[in-house]
């Protein structure tokens, strides 16, 4: 590939762009004030960069017909082959959300509802779009988006709306919600993981799709829930409504709505909890099982009932946010109000803290689904019978 002048790139920032050689590749290097130096690959958004550079000089008519040259053929390798490359920590925000396998719902996979502003963060800074969690991997971020990304490649949807087109025009709120789907074994039962984020972001990123694949790994099929912020009323409407989609598609879906599970960490706990409380009916969902199980992560919610469903709750002491007084107090109430309950109590995970991996709650979610297969049913009858 033949070499580009040096130019002036501008986002957000003033940058100085020029090309360099990495294992014999040509590749474009970014200096920034801000960021530091940064090498990746040369023409990856071409189009991208034509649109937002300002040039230190014009461009000769040779080199501006060179640039076309490689965005045409960017653009018709997507078109012919799908273009599902897997993605790298070297990789930017934009570059999830423009990710061809995530067409139509990137921007529903990244925690706020207006994340432009993060879209030149790069993956391995993943962190700084979730400030409310903690050990964020950004290699575990990039090993699940990888998964998503060579499912769609395989022909599966990994993506649904659960609110239709009409009730998303009468309430636009609604447009950004949808479940992302991790299929296990066909025919399994089914868990939600309702990612927190103080109801001012859904951290699925780092306490979503990694937990999800996770499960999935284990033979059990797992969504992802994307709710409205800001109101925990509605995001709890949001996770009532999605219950009711799974269990009306179960067969379409390949899932068995016998003993599911509902997860939550911090504010997504508090959805759980709801629901654990008060059923899909308390919001709007219509007169359907409670779970099988829920998982409650490091939440200071404090309700519990006689007919609250088994619990596995965890928290680690050094939380910073969630009161672990308060945790403890509701599982001794939980307790004596006759509900089953396995309390995971670490010491130095933080708030947040996701697969908990590098700390001491690493390993948790293994406790947590062999909690639920406790209770399901053929888990249930095939010990009534070896009894």
């Amino acid at each position: 590939m033949k070499r580009l002048p040096v130019i002036l790139l501008f986002v957000g920032s003033m940058l100085s762009m020029a090309t360099c050689k990495t294992n014999g590749d040509s590749q474009v290097r970014l200096f920034s004030n801000k960021d530091g130096i940064q090498c990746t690959p040369a023409f990856e958004n071409i189009s991208a960069i034509k649109a937002t550079m300002i040039v230190d000089r014009y461009f000769t008519a040779q080199e501006t017909e060179e640039l076309d040259m490689i965005s045409s053929s960017k653009t018709k390798a997507f078109k012919e082959h799908g273009s599902y490359d897997h993605i790298t920590i070297d990789d930017t925000i934009r570059h999830v959300v423009n990710h061809p396998a995530f067409k139509g719902f990137g921007q529903l996979m990244l925690p706020g509802e207006n994340d432009t502003y993060h879209y030149d963060t790069l993956l391995s800074n993943v962190r700084s779009l979730m400030p409310y969690h903690s050990h964020v991997d950004p290699d575990i971020v990039v090993g699940a988006l990888n998964h998503m990304i060579d499912e769609v490649k395989d022909g599966k949807t990994i993506f649904y709306d659960f609110y239709t087109e009409q009730k998303k025009q009468k309430d636009p709120s609604k447009k950004f919600t949808g479940l992302f789907f991790f299929r296990g074994e066909p025919g399994a039962p089914f868990a939600i993981v309702c990612p927190g984020g103080g109801f001012s972001y859904v951290g699925s990123l780092h306490e979503g799709f990694p937990l999800a694949w996770e499960i999935s790994k284990k033979k059990y099929n797992a969504f992802v829930m994307r709710y409205r912020i800001e109101s925990e009323q509605r995001a709890t409407e949001d996770l009532a409504l999605a219950i009711v989609y799974i269990f009306r598609n179960a067969e379409a879906l390949g899932v068995s709505t016998e003993d599911y599970s509902l997860w939550g960490g911090s504010a997504g706990a508090r959805m759980v909890g709801n629901i654990a409380l008060n059923g899909a009916a308390g919001y709007g969902g219509g007169k359907l099982p409670k779970p099988a199980v829920v998982v409650i992560a490091y939440t200071g919610q404090s309700s519990y009932s006689k007919d609250f469903p088994p619990a596995f709750i965890t928290v680690s002491t050094n939380d910073g946010i969630a009161n672990v007084t308060v945790v403890d107090k509701r599982v001794e109430n939980l307790r004596k109000a006759g509900v089953e309950v396995e309390y995971r109590r670490y010491r130095n995970a933080g708030h947040g803290f996701g697969l908990g991996t590098g700390t001491d709650a690493e390993g948790w979610l293994g406790h947590a689904v062999r909690f639920w297969e406790k209770h399901l049913s053929k888990e249930k009858n095939d010990n009534e019978q070896q009894h």
